[in-house]
């Protein structure tokens, strides 16, 4: 097992938006797919870090799952467009990580 933690810079003004779009789209479309979202933050001292947190049980799901989600017509006609006014997808960042032995993350 391991997660997956993806850091976003969300473009000037927008964190809301794009907040209400991963919350109320985004997040509940992947978990339809499958995907586990462990996490989603915002950053208290800077209003364009958006970070979040998915686990894979192993990368043979992980390619399933973003098959399953990044393939779909849905994300490629109606959310993957949305995404770009909010967000810089120049400058995501994703890290994998793996649970240490006493990690409540286990």
């Amino acid at each position: 097992m391991f997660y997956e933690l993806r850091r976003y810079t969300i473009r000037k003004g927008k964190m809301r938006q794009w907040v209400k779009l991963m919350e109320e789209e985004i997040i509940p479309f992947q978990v339809s797919k499958g995907m586990v979202v462990s996490g989603s933050f915002t950053a208290e001292q800077d209003d364009t870090l958006y970070v979040w947190l998915r686990r894979f049980a192993s990368e043979a799901e992980r390619k399933r799952l973003y098959a399953s989600v990044y393939q779909s017509p849905h994300w490629k006609k109606v959310i993957g467009p949305r995404t770009k006014a909010l967000l810089d997808a120049s400058t995501i960042v994703v890290t994998r990580l793996r649970p240490t032995a006493k990690s409540v993350l286990q």
